[in-house]
């Protein structure tokens, strides 16, 4: 049986403590020979009964280093001031040789151990900034869903901690086991960590009276050629001016900001239309199905096809519970 410890430490946030005790908690009789599926055991300072898991087995942080594998879910307070009893017994796991998990800010509870020094990592995309200057020595990449650098495991926020977790039943039971329990819940079956997280692009800028109307002026007309200077004259400024001003109002240049509403709205047809591939390229100015799967893979890590089988799942008719 494999023995897996989930810390609930001072901050832990209880979304991504509910998906690690669902996925690795509950018995799958009908995936996993009885006695087989993980031996799942809560982990906190004092080592009693915690109330959000009254029914699991609970064992004081010493108990980490003799599990098969460690999660940590995420952070609600980032701050340098995690247990040091913590941070050793996670230091000792990893000098062991067990896997760690970290779940979306979990990440930064692994740097402050230094379990993250020398490997790539990722976070949610809003604190990868934070995670990357504070732990310079960790090769943080903002952009992708979750690594798996061998032994040390970690994920961007939310759904991607779900991936994240599937990920590692599809390690310890294979893809089957893993396809049916995604099947189950409803969600996709497998989305590689290379993949992208899907960030929104700000849509507006910092100043309401300063730049909107012409950028409303060009999401208008996404579906037409438009240039820098297109958009210098509809907000009568030179084109340096305006390049000047949307780095400070956006943090972005003109072609930039053109290129992510493109992205937005390709991504929000393929969510919530029927339209194909070449309609939708030329809706959002694009030009060809072919230069929208380019950018589009170059973006978001997949293609417009794998994107909307994603987020349209739900809809699929042959998904039960």
């Amino acid at each position: 049986m494999h023995r897996i410890a989930l810390v609930l430490h001072d901050t832990a946030m209880l979304y991504e403590v509910a998906i690690a005790s669902e996925i690795f908690g509950t018995d799958r009789p009908d995936r996993a020979p009885a006695g087989e599926w993980y031996d799942l055991v809560i982990c906190t300072a004092e080592g009693g009964p915690h109330p959000w898991l009254p029914n699991v087995r609970t064992a004081g942080y010493a108990e980490i280093a003799h599990v098969d594998t460690v999660v940590v879910p995420s952070a609600d307070e980032l701050d340098d001031r995690v247990d040091p009893a913590l941070i050793d017994a996670l230091v000792a796991a990893q000098r062991r040789g067990t896997r760690l998990a970290a779940l979306c800010t979990g990440a930064f509870v692994l740097a402050a151990a230094g379990v993250l020094d020398g490997r790539v990592a990722t976070t949610h995309w809003m604190h990868a900034e934070d995670l990357a200057r504070r732990y310079p020595q960790v090769d943080v990449r903002p952009d992708i869903l979750y690594v798996d650098d061998g032994g040390v495991l970690t994920s961007a926020g939310k759904t991607a901690a779900l991936d994240l977790c599937l990920h590692l039943v599809r390690r310890d039971y294979g893809a089957a086991v893993a396809n049916a329990m995604a099947r189950r819940m409803v969600v996709p079956a497998h989305r590689t960590g290379g993949q992208a997280q899907f960030i929104t692009p700000p849509a507006a800028p910092r100043s309401p009276d300063g730049l909107a109307p012409t950028l409303e002026w060009a999401r208008a007309r996404l579906d037409q050629p438009l240039t820098v200077a297109d958009l210098a004259a509809n907000a009568h400024l030179s084109p340096r001016q305006l390049t000047r001003r949307m780095q400070t109002e956006l943090e972005a240049s003109p072609l930039d900001w053109l290129h992510r509403q493109r992205l937005a709205r390709a991504q929000e047809l393929l969510e919530s239309t029927d339209a194909s591939i070449d309609q939708i390229a030329t809706s959002c100015g694009m030009g060809t199905a072919t230069t929208l799967r380019r950018h589009f893979h170059r973006t978001l890590g997949v293609t417009p096809t794998a994107y909307r089988t994603t987020f349209r799942l739900t809809d699929d008719p042959q998904l039960g519970p």
